[in-house]
């Protein structure tokens, strides 16, 4: 799970492929376990699975916020630097003023999302106290959600590429809706006549 726990500083592969893909393997494999089927090799039960993903979530975002807090000024250099990361920071001090610690659930399954809040509550000197209840709740919401994509794929289409391809596909639509839901202005405020 040492990709969960990196992933938040170098998502080169997300790793809600591999929770997805060994709960997909997990699921077929009990299937295929039931009585009077042939045991196949070995699958990872899915509870050890889920916690796995979730406390190496939140071990990997308390990190890139401990990193982000103590080389806060370089840090702000270089996303000064990019006029990219300069709108990403500003788009994230919107959203975390409009929505809180829910930004934080919804940014873990955006991709690249886990990151930029991470990194950003450390380098704007967010409490930790307010950081890692969102952080927790983030990393049950997505760990529940990836293994639960793996164990229908593999009910349902067996430990088959389709079985793990389902459930991906399902998994990036997620993270495509929860960038959607990010990005989107913030609505107006009413004017008083």
């Amino acid at each position: 799970m040492t990709s969960i726990l990196l992933d938040v500083l170098l998502p080169v592969l997300p790793s809600g492929i591999l929770v997805v893909t060994a709960a997909t393997a997990s699921s077929a494999a009990s299937v295929a376990a039931a009585p009077g089927a042939a045991t196949g090799g070995y699958a990872p039960s899915l509870l050890p699975l889920l916690l796995c993903a979730a406390t190496a979530s939140v071990l990997g975002d308390l990190l890139a916020y401990r990193l982000a807090r103590s080389g806060g000024s370089r840090l702000a250099r270089a996303v000064a630097r990019s006029r990219r990361l300069t709108a990403a920071q500003e788009r994230l001090g919107e959203t975390l003023a409009r929505g809180g610690g829910l930004l934080v659930v919804l940014a873990r399954f955006a991709p690249a999302g886990r990151s930029v809040v991470s990194l950003g509550a450390g380098a704007t000197g967010r409490r930790l106290q307010d950081f890692l209840p969102w952080s927790a709740l983030a990393a049950a919401s997505w760990a529940t959600y990836s293994v639960g994509l793996g164990w229908l794929g593999g009910r349902w289409l067996g430990a088959t590429w389709l079985g793990a391809c389902v459930p991906v596909l399902a998994l990036f639509l997620a993270g495509g809706v929860a960038a959607y839901v990010i990005r989107r202005p913030a609505a107006a405020p009413a004017t008083a006549a």
